[in-house]
């Protein structure tokens, strides 16, 4: 009897034709968790909740008039909330970005006044004013290596100052001067502060260029190199160093374009109101960070889009105007604001869980 043994092989059950085992891993979600994935999904129902409820408390925002000084309150904010949020998904902050508004207008009306010029002269210069003060802001977050919050709060606080002494030492008042009767206004006026006519409605110019600004931010970041840095960098700047992206361009453009949205802004207050007061702009900048975290943009960045903070921009824009229109105390406008802010970010969470879970 042979001591050596030969082992069967073995015979199992061969699987079903066209059957394969999965880990998990791979399996497709629903398309309705991959839509609530996204990060402006939630706070579009956020709106479309807000805006109900203020359709059935205060009848007069059903009118046309009342929507579109809805969309104008909205679109003064929103401009700036989207280089905000752009900024926020590059993983930093500015907590100048109310003053710097200011700081725009300033310039540009003292300038004019002041040496009797064309007011487009103060105009150009209150464009670079606002763009070293981006590239500053950018510069010294970059070499320095000190969070935006810190450097920025700097930077807030020393605008405000400025805005107040330099004010009041030039014009020996909290405002400036009356600008409207002076060479180039009526021009200017027209490309910041003007209005035309809808169906018997007087809209601004401001949510034209809102929703235009919206797509061109929308548009890199979906389909350019640069929105790729700039996800990338807010993500993991290291990594993104090391796979090539110019971090250091990547975060100081950021910041510069922050400072164009405040110039922007800041044209369409002086050529609206023809005027400015040194003071304003303070709280504003909180406004614009929440409009973003109510959009999506986490604030750790790498995540976020320009879509979310329209809906976000839109959401204050109701509060606010549909608080006058229910004949409510305005008194209570920033108590809403901070319920607003934290529900939608809870929701926004559990939306986000839900759309995760396997």
């Amino acid at each position: 009897m042979s001591m050596t043994q030969h082992a069967e092989p073995a015979v199992g059950t061969p699987p079903a034709p066209g059957r394969k085992e999965s880990d998990g891993r791979t399996k497709q979600r629903p398309p309705v968790l991959r839509l609530l994935a996204r990060p402006e999904v939630g706070v579009f129902l956020g709106a479309v909740a807000v805006y109900v409820f203020f359709l059935i408390a205060a009848p007069p925002v059903r009118e046309g008039s009342a929507m579109a000084n809805i969309l104008y309150q909205s679109s003064t904010i929103g401009i700036m909330a989207l280089p905000v949020a752009l900024l926020m998904i590059g993983g930093e902050f500015d907590l100048s970005a109310g003053v710097a508004v200011i700081t725009s207008a300033l310039t540009a009306s003292m300038l004019s006044y002041q040496l009797t010029m064309n007011v487009w002269v103060g105009v150009v210069v209150a464009l670079l004013v606002s763009l070293g003060i981006g590239f500053l802001n950018g510069w010294m977050v970059v070499k320095t290596g000190l969070p935006s919050f810190l450097i920025t709060l700097g930077t807030f606080l020393i605008l405000q100052g400025v805005n107040l002494a330099v004010t009041k030492l030039v014009t020996t008042n909290v405002a400036t001067d009356d600008i409207s009767d002076m060479d180039g206004f009526a021009q200017a006026k027209k490309i910041f502060a003007s209005s035309f006519e809808v169906g018997g409605v007087q809209v601004k110019i401001t949510i034209v260029y809102w929703l235009v600004f919206a797509a061109i931010a929308t548009w890199i970041l979906l389909r350019t190199r640069y929105g790729n840095w700039v996800f990338a960098v807010g993500g993991n700047k290291e990594s993104a160093r090391a796979v090539g992206v110019p971090v250091t361009f990547t975060k100081i453009s950021l910041f510069m374009l922050v400072g164009f949205g405040a110039w922007f802004v800041g044209m369409h207050q002086l050529f609206t109101f023809n005027t400015v007061q040194s003071g304003e702009g303070v709280g504003q900048e909180l406004i614009y960070i929440s409009a973003a975290v109510i959009g999506g943009c986490l604030l750790t960045g790498g995540a976020g889009s320009a879509i979310g903070p329209v809906f976000g921009a839109f959401m204050f824009g109701m509060v606010q105007q549909g608080i006058v229109y229910a004949g409510w105390n305005p008194d209570w406008f920033k108590a809403f604001l901070g319920v607003m802010l934290l529900g939608a970010v809870l929701i926004n969470l559990w939306v986000q869980r839900t759309a995760t879970r396997r």
